[in-house]
């Protein structure tokens, strides 16, 4: 049992990569008194680098060094120190310094979790590129921490309020990502999402699928794929107990989700699930990784190069996916 298991949520927030946004929306997100009151929220990463970029922006926030044992005052932010960083980096690139720091951050998050000393990790973004280029070859945050944890079976959702999008795959070709659907892979994540979705929400689930073609193919007009694969790999579920529908057209089924009809929906390729969920709500959907250990939850948007050092960037993302960890931690605790 986690030495948290009776108090305040501790969610670890990783920076992401320095040379762009991440320390920035880290910080400007725990500006929020009532964040930092209803969750323990600690920073993992360069507390030098934080602090240069608090003072940049003239944020006054106090940062102190975490301590598991001691019950940490509202007034300040915890920082999980690495000191990782050089003291001038370049922002707005990428870079093997910054990019290893980035992975440096997420593998601490992970042990921290493992000590038991968090509950929960919330994830700045980071640059694909640049983690390789310091040495760690994954195509981006799920992958690299389903390897951290050992975990095989892990899909990528986004969740913004009653909007739940659960990805039947994600950073594939679009040619790929067609040839990806069959009877077996959909049958596999609606199986995946609802087995997830009980465990986070503890009640029974209801799940949505999308079609592959204009109006799921309107009986056969546009595709062959809706009769063929999709509606099969429906019906196998359904005979197993699971209450799932479909399948429906890609420009109505997320909406409806959104609108509350469904717990899930699930997305036949990346864009056919991030266009929809930034439509409806950037700034507000979450990133979570659904199949892992533990609960991990991150930004919907990237490392924004092109804004950094201008002190724009907007915080709510990394808000909401802090705020959505110590949720989920409350609710898988009964």
């Amino acid at each position: 049992m986690s030495v948290n298991a009776f108090s305040r949520p501790v969610i670890g927030v990783t920076m992401g990569d320095a040379a762009g946004i991440g320390p920035e929306i880290v910080l400007r997100a725990l500006e929020s008194k009532e964040l930092r009151e209803a969750f323990r929220c600690v920073i993992i990463g360069d507390s030098a680098a934080l602090s240069g970029v608090s003072d940049s922006l003239g944020l006054g926030l106090e940062m102190v060094p975490f301590a598991p044992e001691t019950q940490a005052t509202t007034s300040c932010v915890e920082v999980y120190d690495l000191a990782n960083l050089p003291a001038i980096i370049k922002t707005g690139i990428d870079s093997p310094i910054t990019g290893r720091a980035a992975a440096e951050n997420l593998i601490a998050a992970i042990n921290l979790w493992r000590q038991g000393v968090i509950d929960a990790v919330a994830t700045a973004p980071i640059s694909k590129k640049a983690i390789a280029m310091g040495g760690f070859d994954y195509p981006g945050h799920t992958e690299f921490l389903a390897d951290l944890t050992g975990t095989r079976e892990f899909a990528m959702s986004f969740f913004a309020d009653k909007l739940r999008v659960v990805l039947l795959s994600t950073h594939l070709s679009l040619v790929n990502a067609i040839d990806f659907v069959s009877e077996k892979s959909l049958t596999n994540i609606i199986r995946f999402t609802h087995r997830e979705m009980v465990r986070l929400f503890r009640r029974d689930v209801s799940i949505a699928v999308a079609g592959l073609n204009p109006h799921a193919s309107e009986g056969g007009m546009f595709g062959m794929e809706e009769s063929s694969v999709i509606e099969p790999a429906i019906k196998v579920c359904q005979k197993e107990g699971i209450d799932v529908l479909g399948p429906y057209s890609p420009d109505t089924i997320f909406l409806a989700g959104y609108q509350g009809k469904y717990d899930a929906c699930i997305a036949l390729y990346h864009d056919q699930a991030t266009i929809a969920v930034k439509a409806l709500s950037f700034g507000a959907g979450v990133n979570v990784t659904l199949g892992l250990p533990l609960i991990r939850t991150s930004v919907d948007h990237g490392t924004a190069y092109d804004i950094v050092d201008s002190g724009t960037a907007d915080a709510s993302s990394m808000l909401a996916a802090i705020r959505l960890a110590g949720e989920l931690v409350e609710q898988s605790r009964g």
